[in-house]
């Protein structure tokens, strides 16, 4: 399905639904799944957090994700140390392509047992659950916080307290935070130190009030910042967990304003004309708003210099190379390079242009967040066209509804 875009005729000003939390959703199933041996339903929120759901109401057969690279992690370690469990872990192509490799052998220096049932490091995995040791293990975190969360969450049905050693940067940080602090309101003692993690006590029942999705809301912030308009989204929490939270003092810097909203239930975006003249980010516990970021500074003119985005190359898709392409479309050439004194990377842009000849047809690459951050740019060149839309699925399904009701128009071709 290809969508082209039309912005709205007027000065857009709209009230936008956003869906609930898919991180906080997925960390609370593993939870309950853990504490009392079953899951209940939970509202439909994205086809990632349907796939983890069928996923735990399983004990054996195949577990199909689809793309999901949060319901794979989460899942090899949920079910490694589930006696009795039998079950294979597989999904759609893209899946299979990401890395699992430093997680798996994690778990089996624990007495996990897991194979590979096609390619070294990659799913498809047969898993055996059993029960696990516990004690001390060390993991490659710099790709991907969602190994540490998968050791965190499995972590208090162990023999022993665990304490997971994370030599080097942490990818994604924040992420593990946040499971840090929902598995502490379930009973769990976490305790964080710069190189380990260690777990100790049993999980108690507890329920998770479900919040809005920061970082489906990121791309409502790039909205706001295109259009200059206003924007409420309800029940979105200004001081939440999550780690997409901090678009809220980011964008600042790309001219968009967050404030309470009047009856006291969401927040509301508004323009201001007080722009930075470049945006300078560590973007390393964030990088899920990374493409939204880019889009926005971009279409507005803002220069940029993103560093700690290595881990975009282990996404949906590797969004390093696919958002330099499709940037080129709109005339802006991106830089990725290394950090003269390791191996950190830099996404950067110098702020000029060269002329573009034609409407682009952007690619999405199969990536839901590629798909949701280009869509915004037909307020910069109308008409312009998404391919392969239906990928919003992944987390955001009704993200294409949402951009018709603030008025855009959009033909499917």
């Amino acid at each position: 399905m290809n969508y082209r875009i039309f912005p709205p005729d007027d000065i857009l000003e709209a009230t936008v639904q956003l869906p609930m939390s898919k991180s906080i959703a997925a960390r609370a199933m593993i939870i309950e799944a853990l504490s009392t041996g079953t899951v209940s339903s939970t509202p439909h929120i994205c086809s990632d957090t349907d796939r983890l759901l069928e996923a735990l109401q399983l004990k054996e057969g195949t577990a199909h994700l689809g793309g999901s690279g949060t319901a794979l992690r989460f899942l090899t370690a949920f079910f490694a140390a589930t006696e009795g469990a039998e079950i294979t872990l597989t999904g759609d192509s893209s899946l299979l392509q990401r890395p699992v490799e430093p997680l798996v052998s994690a778990l089996r220096s624990l007495g996990a047992d897991i194979e590979y049932t096609d390619r070294q490091g990659h799913a498809p995995l047969h898993i055996r659950g059993k029960r696990l040791s516990g004690g001390s293990v060390t993991v490659d975190s710099t790709v991907s916080s969602q190994y540490l969360s998968a050791l965190m969450l499995a972590a208090p049905v162990m023999e022993a307290p665990l304490t997971i050693l994370t030599p080097g940067k942490r990818s994604s940080e924040p992420y593990m935070r946040l499971t840090a602090a929902m598995m502490e309101k379930a009973g769990v003692e976490v305790d964080i130190i710069p190189e380990s993690i260690t777990v100790s006590g049993s999980y108690r029942p507890v329920t998770f009030e479900p919040e809005a999705d920061w970082s489906a809301a990121t791309y409502w912030y790039e909205t706001a910042a295109i259009s200059a308009g206003w924007i409420t989204l309800p029940d979105l929490i200004l001081h939440s967990a999550q780690p997409d939270a901090a678009a809220a003092d980011i964008f600042v810097r790309l001219g968009v304003l967050t404030a309470p909203a009047e009856d006291g239930s969401g927040l509301e975006l508004s323009a201001t004309p007080d722009l930075h003249s470049r945006l300078d980010l560590d973007v390393s516990g964030t990088p899920d708003m990374v493409p939204a970021l880019v889009a926005t500074a971009c279409a507005i003119g803002t220069p940029f210099s993103l560093t700690g985005v290595e881990s975009l190359r282990h996404k949906e898709c590797d969004r390093l190379n696919a958002l330099t392409a499709e940037m080129a479309r709109i005339g802006c050439h991106l830089e990725t390079e290394h950090s003269s004194n390791s191996s950190a990377l830099t996404l950067s842009w110098d702020g000029r242009r060269f002329p573009v000849t034609e409407i682009p047809e952007f690619e999405t690459y199969r990536d839901h967040r590629m798909a949701m951050a280009l869509a915004t740019l037909a307020l910069l060149i109308p008409g312009m066209m998404i391919k392969d839309a239906e990928v919003t699925d992944k987390s955001y399904p009704g993200f294409w509804d949402a951009l018709r009701a603030a008025g855009f128009t959009l033909e499917e071709e």
